[in-house]
C-alpha cells in the first residue's frame, strides 16, 4: 500500500548548528498558519521533543533505529503522521553521525523514510566555504536526497549574498537565511537544553517562530515536503491491538524532576492492558493507588533538596518496594531510588533508600551512547539472559556498597568500544539502572512488567540489610 505523507528532514553539519531552534520555529510558524504539524526527533533525545510538542501542539516522537526495529519505526511514523499536513523530522548531531557504522544517523532514517533533507549550516565566520561544505555533504552519499540548505547565524545581507551566490553556482537551493540573534537562543544546562517542564519563558517559541516566518521559505518547505515520494508501507507490524478494560494501574513519576518518557513507549504499556496514572515525587506525599511504579529519567540532581525534603513520598516508595510492588527505574529514577544523592557542590541528600548505593554528580559527562544490556537474573522486565537495546547519558556515577554485588541486574556492553561491565540493581520486584529503554523496541519487556503488576509472585526477597 502506498501512503502519501508530506515530510522533510532538517539536518545539520554538526551539533550546535541551531537546528533545534530552526525546527521549533518552523513547527510553530506552520501551526500558526492553521496546519496540522507532526514533529519527530531522530535519536534517543528526550528534551528536544518537548520543544517540538510545545511548538506543534501535538506529542513529538523519537525515531531511533537502535532502540526500535526499522519496520516498527516506519509503522510508528506512518500511524502518527498520516493525519498531519506535514511531518517535520529533526536530525541528530551531524547528518551522517550516529552509533557504530552510522546506526540511527539522520541519513539512515531519512533514507528509511524516503524523505528530502535540508542541511542546516552555521554560517558564522564562514563565506563561500559554506557552499563547499554543502557540496561535500551532498556528494558523500548520492542515495540521500539533499534538497537544499538552511543558512543560520548570518551576519548581514552581504554575508548572505556571498554564500547564496556560491551555492547557486553548485545548484544547491537555499530554503532559509536566518540572521544571527542571541535573543533566539534557548536556555541550556549540563545535559543540553533546559526541559520545557522547567522553562517558564515560553515566549521564546513565539519569538523564534516570528523570526523563522520572516527569514525561512515556509512555502518552499511545504512544497518540498508535499513532493516527497509515496511511502510503500504494509501497516500494523509490531503493534498489538489496544486492550479493552485495563487490568492494572501503573504509577508513572512525572514532574520537573522526572520527565524523560517516550510517548509511544508508555502507549505500549497501555496496549498491554495497563492504565497509566501520573504523580509527582516533588509534590505528592504518597503514591497513588497502583499495582506498579515507573520512575523515568530526568534531573533529580537539580531538585535534590526538594525530593529529600518530601520524606513522606520517599517512605511511601520504600514501603511499596518492601511489600513487593513491581518497580522499574531509569537513570534519574534510578538515582532517586538510591540511598542518597550528592550534587555538583558536594551536598548530600537522602533519597528513597531502595538501592544500596549513592549517586555522585560529576563535573564531566560520564557516559553517552548506545548499549546492549543483558539481564543477569530474573527481573520485572524478563528472565535471566534477556537482551535489550538501550542507551546511557549521565553525569553521575554510582558509588555502590560492597554488599550489593550479587544484586547486580545487568551486564552492559557499549556499542562504541564493546566494553562490558556490570550495572544496575535488582531485588524483590524492583529493577533500576542508568539504562534508557523504548518499549516499542522491546514489547515483551513491557508485557512482562504489566503481568508482574497484575499480581505475579515476587521474584526474590529483598535483602533486609539494605
Amino acid at each position: 500500500m502506498e501512503i502519501r505523507i508530506p515530510r522533510v528532514v532538517i539536518a545539520a553539519t554538526q551539533s550546535g548548528s541551531g537546528k533545534t531552534t530552526l525546527v521549533t520555529g518552523i513547527l510553530a510558524a506552520l501551526r500558526e498558519r492553521g496546519l496540522r504539524v507532526q514533529a519527530y526527533k531522530i535519536g534517543p533525545d528526550y528534551i528536544d521533543p518537548g520543544y517540538h510538542a510545545l511548538a506543534s501542539g501535538r506529542p513529538a516522537h523519537n525515531l531511533d533505529t537502535w532502540l526500535v526495529p526499522e519496520e516498527r519505526l516506519r509503522e510508528i511514523f506512518v500511524r502518527t503522521a498520516r493525519d498531519a499536513d506535514i511531518a517535520v523530522i529533526e536530525g541528530v548531531m551531524g547528518l551522517y553521525d550516529g552509533g557504530r557504522k552510522g546506526v540511527s544517523s539522520t541519513a539512515q532514517v531519512a533514507k528509511l523514510l524516503d524523505a528530502p533533507v535540508l542541511l542546516t549550516i552555521d554560517a558564522k565566520s564562514m563565506g563561500a566555504s559554506a557552499a563547499a561544505m554543502a557540496l561535500g555533504f551532498r556528494e558523500y552519499d548520492r542515495d540521500l536526497r539533499l534538497a537544499g540548505v538552511l543558512l543560520n547565524r548570518l551576519g548581514s545581507a552581504t554575508h548572505e549574498k556571498m554564500i547564496a551566490e556560491a551555492l547557486s553556482a553548485l545548484d544547491i537551493a537555499v530554503y532559509g537565511a536566518v540572521r544571527r540573534d542571541e535573543g533566539l537562543q534557548m536556555p541550556e544546562r549540563h545535559l543540553g537544553l533546559l526541559p520545557t517542564t522547567e522553562n517558564e519563558e515560553r515566549g521564546i517559541v513565539t519569538k523564534i517562530a516570528k523570526a523563522v516566518a520572516a527569514q525561512v521559505d515556509l512555502d518552499g518547505i511545504l512544497n518540498l515536503a508535499k513532493n516527497a515520494a509515496h511511502l510503500d508501507f504494509t501497516g500494523g507490524q509490531g503493534r498489538e491491538a489496544a486492550a479493552g478494560k485495563s487490568s492494572c494501574r501503573i504509577a508513572v513519576a512525572r514532574d520537573e524532576a522526572f520527565s524523560f518518557y517516550y510517548p509511544e513507549s508508555l502507549q505500549v504499556l497501555e496496549q498491554c492492558g495497563a492504565e497509566i496514572v501520573t504523580f509527582s515525587p516533588l509534590r505528592d506525599e504518597e503514591l497513588p493507588k497502583a499495582e506498579g511504579l515507573i520512575l523515568g529519567g530526568g534531573f533529580p540532581e537539580m531538585f535534590a533538596e526538594r525530593l529529600s525534603r518530601n520524606a513522606f513520598m520517599r517512605a511511601s516508595i520504600r514501603e511499596a518496594a518492601e511489600q513487593g510492588m513491581p518497580m522499574y527505574a531509569e537513570c534519574g529514577g534510578f538515582m532517586y531510588l538510591m540511598r542518597e544523592l550528592v550534587d555538583f557542590e558536594g551536598k548530600r541528600y537522602p533519597m528513597a533508600g531502595v538501592f544500596p548505593a549513592c549517586a555522585q554528580m560529576q563535573k564531566k559527562l560520564q557516559m553517552v551512547g548506545y548499549v546492549e544490556a543483558e539481564l543477569l537474573q530474573d527481573t520485572v522486565l524478563g528472565s535471566r539472559g534477556t537482551r535489550f537495546r538501550g542507551h546511557e547519558f549521565h553525569f553521575s556515577t554510582e558509588q555502590a556498597d560492597d554488599a550489593s554485588v550479587e544484586a547486580r541486574a545487568f551486564a552492559f556492553t557499549r556499542m562504541r568500544n564493546h566494553a562490558r561491565y556490570a550495572a544496575g540493581y535488582a531485588a524483590k520486584n524492583v529493577l533500576g539502572s542508568y539504562l534508557h529503554l523504548h518499549f516499542a523496541g522491546c514489547p515483551k519487556a513491557a508485557k512482562h512488567f504489566v503481568e508482574m503488576c497484575r499480581g505475579k509472585a515476587c521474584l526474590k526477597p529483598m535483602d533486609e540489610s539494605w
